[in-house]
């Protein structure tokens, strides 16, 4: 009776949980965000497969023009009603919204790229090199966002690609700062002084254990910079530096629904509220990931 008292059955231990478990279970917690998880992923998945339906011809050729059927209501034929070229509005939006989702999630991964790689080298190796980039890191900063893109997209041209590249390369500065406090708090660790007593490199140091470690700020940021590219394209899109025709975006179709929303409201309504609940379920997904990944919540 005694040995069984001091050596309970392994059945009873206790299961181990990670902390990737521990923080999907506080996302489950937090309804709000979880909802705006799934209905992310539901508008993904429209606006992904209404494109292949329409490539495969099941809905209509966003970009095929109709001008005897111009301005119609919603109806059986035009599920949205169709634009001023007779074009179907539902599936411009859906390929419209695929096009604003490519832009925030490849722009994002840019500047997570550089942003992430700046501030962590600046962190690191501290004192006036990390005095001097953090200074020009300032400098962007005082600098209007978008005439910068503007000047940088009429540079090198007014394509997908360069709209990609020139709003990764201003949407990183923020990442930089968050990144380099974490690493210039983590770089006094020990186990990166265990790490320096085994000969490691300072690029094995930098790659492989400092950014690692920095990877819950990374993601919270990450999910919040995909809205904030979102918008600065539609920004450029409405005033015609974005994506080109006959491309279109959110902020295109939001563009020509504004020159009509007096003769015909929904051109105007439909893609701004398809945009408005992307955002809000973006936002909101990133404030629930960030309490998730809060270190001080594992404690709760």
């Amino acid at each position: 009776m005694k040995s069984s008292l001091m050596h309970p059955p392994a059945d009873s231990a206790e299961t181990g949980s990670s902390l990737g478990r521990d923080a999907w279970l506080r996302l489950k917690r937090n309804r709000l965000a979880h909802a705006c998880m799934w209905a992310l992923g539901l508008i993904v998945a429209l606006c992904a497969g209404g494109a292949a339906l329409s490539l495969a011809g099941v809905l209509p050729d966003p970009n095929a023009t109709h001008l005897d059927q111009i301005l119609e209501g919603p109806g059986a034929r035009y599920w949205l009603g169709s634009d001023a070229l007779g074009r179907d509005v539902f599936t411009r939006i859906l390929f419209g919204g695929l096009v604003s989702l490519a832009v925030g999630v490849v722009a994002t991964l840019v500047s997570v790229v550089i942003g992430v790689t700046y501030g962590a080298v600046a962190g690191y190796v501290g004192g006036r090199c990390d005095a001097v980039m953090m200074r020009f890191v300032d400098i962007l900063y005082a600098m209007p966002f978008v005439i910068l893109v503007i000047v940088l997209m009429a540079l090198f041209g007014m394509n997908l690609f360069w709209l990609f590249i020139a709003i990764g390369a201003v949407e990183w500065l923020t990442m930089a700062r968050i990144v380099r406090a974490q690493v210039m708090a983590l770089k006094r660790q020990e186990f990166i002084e265990a790490a320096r007593s085994l000969g490691l490199g300072h690029g094995a140091i930098l790659f492989k254990h400092l950014i690692p470690n920095c990877f819950g700020p990374i993601i919270v940021y990450t999910t919040l910079t995909v809205p904030s590219v979102m918008r600065l394209e539609a920004v450029l899109s409405f005033l015609g530096m974005g994506v080109q025709p006959p491309n279109s975006s959110w902020g295109c179709l939001i563009k020509e629904g504004a020159d009509r929303m007096t003769t015909s409201a929904g051109l105007l309504v439909f893609p701004a509220a398809a945009f408005a609940i992307t955002l809000f379920c973006l936002n909101f997904l990133g404030d629930g990931l960030r309490d998730a990944l809060d270190p001080k919540g594992a404690k709760d």
